[in-house]
């Protein structure tokens, strides 16, 4: 196939399916837990993603899969006219966590990046085009983020932590740390995490523990509630 004949997507957006799932102790993947009948956290992580579609965006998905990940990726068919699902098997030969699936999905991607976690989903106040308005903020800073206040400090423990400061109708990540083992200071934590296509290299850096984050100076779109779906219990 000709390059030529491949459309160039307006947005890319990693999706990371290639865990475990340890913590879930359920014999299927975490993502596709039933919420309601017939819409799993799975569908839910999307809707901000289907909104992105349906505001007339072409969105490519790239799927970061192991070969224990089959359910998923059958279950994701229902997506295909949607966006133009791209299948990615995650490189063993890079970290095996996040920062690992990220490496193995940036070459598949053009255009801005957002990373969007297959068991988080946004909800409330701000939710509905949080996604898309984050993603038309990478332009001032290269980077935006979709979060959430928290003053929790065990919750701020195990989130990618930020300190958030607002002034007026603007909210500006000042600083940024992945699972810090001090939260004193920080006051929120990000959901959704959105790049310009020239600094989405960087995005493994979010995630990575040690590593420098790339987010402070980025625009913070904030919502209501932010949802962990890490275990069977929600």
């Amino acid at each position: 196939m000709h390059s030529s004949s491949a459309p160039i997507p307006d947005v890319s957006i990693i999706l990371p399916c290639a865990g475990f799932g340890t913590r879930f102790e359920a014999p299927y993947s975490k993502e596709l837990h039933s919420l309601a009948p017939g819409v799993t956290v799975l569908d839910r992580s999307l809707e901000t993603v289907v909104e992105l579609a349906e505001s007339g965006l072409d969105v490519r998905l790239v799927v970061v899969i192991r070969s224990h990940k089959l359910d998923t990726i059958r279950y994701l068919a229902r997506y295909a006219d949607t966006f133009r699902l791209v299948f990615v098997y995650q490189d063993e030969s890079f970290e095996p966590g996040l920062d690992g699936a990220i490496r193995s999905a940036l070459p598949m991607t053009r255009g801005p990046v957002a990373l969007v976690l297959p068991d988080i989903v946004i909800s409330g106040a701000g939710s509905a085009g949080s996604l898309l308005a984050a993603l038309r903020r990478t332009g001032e800073s290269g980077w935006s983020v979709v979060a959430a206040e928290e003053r929790d400090p065990d919750r701020l423990r195990q989130m990618g932590a930020l300190a958030v400061v607002e002034d007026g109708d603007v909210a500006t990540v000042k600083a940024a740390t992945e699972k810090p083992a001090d939260p004193s200071g920080f006051n929120a934590f990000w959901g959704m995490v959105a790049a310009a296509e020239q600094e989405a290299h960087r995005l493994p850096d979010v995630v990575s523990a040690g590593a420098e984050s790339p987010l402070p100076g980025a625009v913070a779109c904030m919502v209501e509630t932010i949802t962990n779906y890490n275990t069977a219990a929600g």
